[in-house]
């Protein structure tokens, strides 16, 4: 199968996941915690397990042979070339909320490396995609290719994190050293963050405890907009971790050099 078709079928489990989803938000949905007991909260809904199904039901009928990570529902096949990983709610406490920081993210990897991504916002209508040499735009406000924007200095930086309170204490304090040298720090944003940086709206995202859905997808788009996302120790994002994306690569290499200080 050609890139463009990969990227016709990425659009098409977008749709599929969309009108899954759609039904549930703002509605009385019942939540479900997941976290271990006496743990943080971490949610999970219908929304989430069915728009999981629906995406995994069109892999398997169109890609037998390829393997399938999601959030919900584990893995198989996960030794495949192709493996497709799947978050169908990232930004589910934003969800439950009635916001619209949240959206699906669809990754496509060989061997391991993510080779396209797409980060759709149903509600909104917006589509961020890119496949590590492009990053594209698609919504209410037309097509446009997306493209980070250059800030080599903390001092002049707009960094972004979905919460401190989801560090240890230790990557707290790391990330404080950050925060107090930026220009402007602000909270909250999942996927939504790493889309903006790639957009170039923000300059920093730096976060914990990531899983491999929850970077695969947005490492492609990042990339393609002339950004850098890599773990706190320079390795690969898409094993996710300790995640720090920047827009510019010398802001990336500063702001790494504070955090492990």
């Amino acid at each position: 199968m050609t890139a463009v078709e990969f990227t016709a079928f990425l659009d098409e489990l977008a749709t599929v996941s969309g009108d899954t989803i759609l039904p549930f938000f703002r509605t009385s949905l019942s939540v479900e915690n997941k976290g271990p007991g006496g743990g943080a909260f971490d949610p999970v809904t219908a929304a989430d397990r069915a728009a999981e199904m629906a995406m995994r039901t069109l892999i398997r009928r169109n890609f037998p042979s390829h393997g399938i990570i999601g959030e919900e529902f584990g893995a198989e096949r996960a030794q495949a070339e192709f493996v497709w990983l799947l978050d169908p709610i990232d930004g589910t406490k934003a969800f439950i909320s009635g916001m619209t920081a949240w959206g699906t993210l669809i990754a496509l990897t060989r061997q391991g490396t993510a080779v396209a991504g797409l980060m759709h916002q149903p509600f909104i209508g917006e589509r961020f995609s890119g496949d590590g040499a492009t990053a594209h735009y698609r919504g209410p406000g037309g097509a446009r290719v997306l493209n980070a924007r250059r800030c080599a200095k903390l001092s002049d930086a707009m960094l972004y994190t979905t919460s401190p309170r989801l560090m240890s204490g230790a990557d707290r304090n790391a990330f404080s050293r950050i925060e107090e040298a930026v220009k402007l720090s602000r909270y909250g944003g999942d996927c939504y963050s790493y889309c903006m940086l790639a957009a170039g709206l923000i300059d920093l995202v730096i976060e914990t405890n990531i899983k491999p859905h929850d970077i695969a997808a947005l490492v492609p788009i990042i990339n393609g907009a002339g950004g850098i996302v890599t773990t706190w120790e320079g390795g690969s994002a898409e094993l996710g971790g300790r995640i720090i994306a920047a827009g510019d690569r010398g802001l990336h290499a500063a702001a790494t050099q504070m955090l492990l200080r």
